[in-house]
């Protein structure tokens, strides 16, 4: 039993020091490549294309606001759709078959390629009804709708991310101790109150895993960009985009970000500027690994400042919780 227990943990070590092992290899190899890239005219200047025909010229500036305003929005949509399944799932769905449907649904989902999200997005999104969300196209029949820009693809990323996100929302939901529901319910606390003072700031660990999930999803994704952004060299929209009136004109423009600037630089893209691709791609993994530091240390501070969650997640004992759990409702 003793070999058998040891054999398995070696296999996870070593298993674990290959992943290791592999992700840095990706990242000192990136690194590497797109570092000499890097400087304040690459980062402050918008791209263009090189009147040498020699690929891309210019910066990443639109690519880089275009990816945080894409990966806000799509959140801002996302999270509280994904709360509210995940609270659902987990706290009043129980076993029934309606809940048991909208699991599968939900795994379905997530197991759909982005191509084909995209392309649904593209299809649903050019009908004129919907032509608010982009731009009409004149001259053309029925007024069918252009389907490409900030809003079109926000929604689509927020429908792509919903079942990751929903996932572990729901799970850190049913992490939570039935120590604290049972604690307030004696208080008289209602169901609803009781999971939003109690449960859900609980389980804040795991909202905040969800949404950086999400927002690494959000931000590395091509396809959807390709279709329902429409991966332009640079903003569509409004020249003077940062001027509050141009805000709307702006999110209904095409646009691009950084995983279509990567493509378009690359070898295989019309950019045919490598030394650029790898530098936008670095600068890609910084903000996601920056968003992630920026996850911990919040999720970190919460965890100080409540006295009712433990940095180690323990359960606390029946008469702390009752002694905190006034304080939050």
């Amino acid at each position: 039993m003793k070999r058998e227990m040891g054999v398995g943990r070696l296999f996870c070590w070593l298993s674990g020091i290959l992943t290791t092992s592999i992700c840095l290899g990706i990242l000192i190899y990136i690194a590497v490549r797109g570092a000499p890239a890097l400087n304040w005219d690459f980062i402050s200047k918008s791209p263009e294309m090189s009147l040498l025909g020699d690929g891309l010229a210019g910066g990443i500036l639109s690519p880089l606001l275009g990816t945080l305003g894409l990966v806000t929005l799509g959140m801002l949509l996302a999270l509280p759709w994904a709360a509210a399944m995940a609270v659902y799932y987990a706290e009043y769905a129980g076993d029934n078959w309606p809940a048991y449907i909208l699991r599968i649904g939900n795994d379905v989902l997530a197991g759909v390629p982005t191509i084909v999200i995209a392309l649904f997005g593209l299809v649903i999104f050019s009908y004129p009804e919907l032509s608010f969300l982009s731009i009409k196209i004149e001259g053309v029949e029925n007024g069918k709708a252009f389907g490409r820009s900030y809003l079109v693809a926000s929604i689509t990323m927020a429908v792509m991310v919903l079942p990751y996100v929903t996932k572990s929302v729901e799970e850190a939901i049913m992490a939570v101790s039935h120590t604290y529901r049972e604690a307030a319910y004696a208080l008289g606390v209602s169901k609803w109150r009781t999971i939003q003072k109690v449960v859900l700031p609980a389980a804040y660990r795991g909202i905040v895993s969800g949404a950086v999930l999400g927002v690494g999803r959000i931000a590395s994704d091509v396809a959807i960009v390709w279709f329902c952004l429409g991966a332009t060299i640079t903003y569509s929209g409004p020249e003077n985009w940062w001027q509050p009136q141009n805000w709307a004109a702006t999110l209904r423009s095409a646009g691009n970000t950084l995983s279509s600037y990567i493509y378009y630089a690359s070898p295989v893209g019309e950019g045919n500027n490598a030394d650029r691709a790898y530098g936008a791609a670095l600068v890609l993994i910084l903000m996601i690994l920056l968003l992630n530091a920026v996850a911990n240390y919040v999720s970190r501070l919460s965890r100080i400042k409540s006295r009712l969650f433990n940095a180690r997640g323990a359960e606390c004992d029946g008469e702390n919780i009752i002694e905190d759990i006034p304080s939050r409702i």
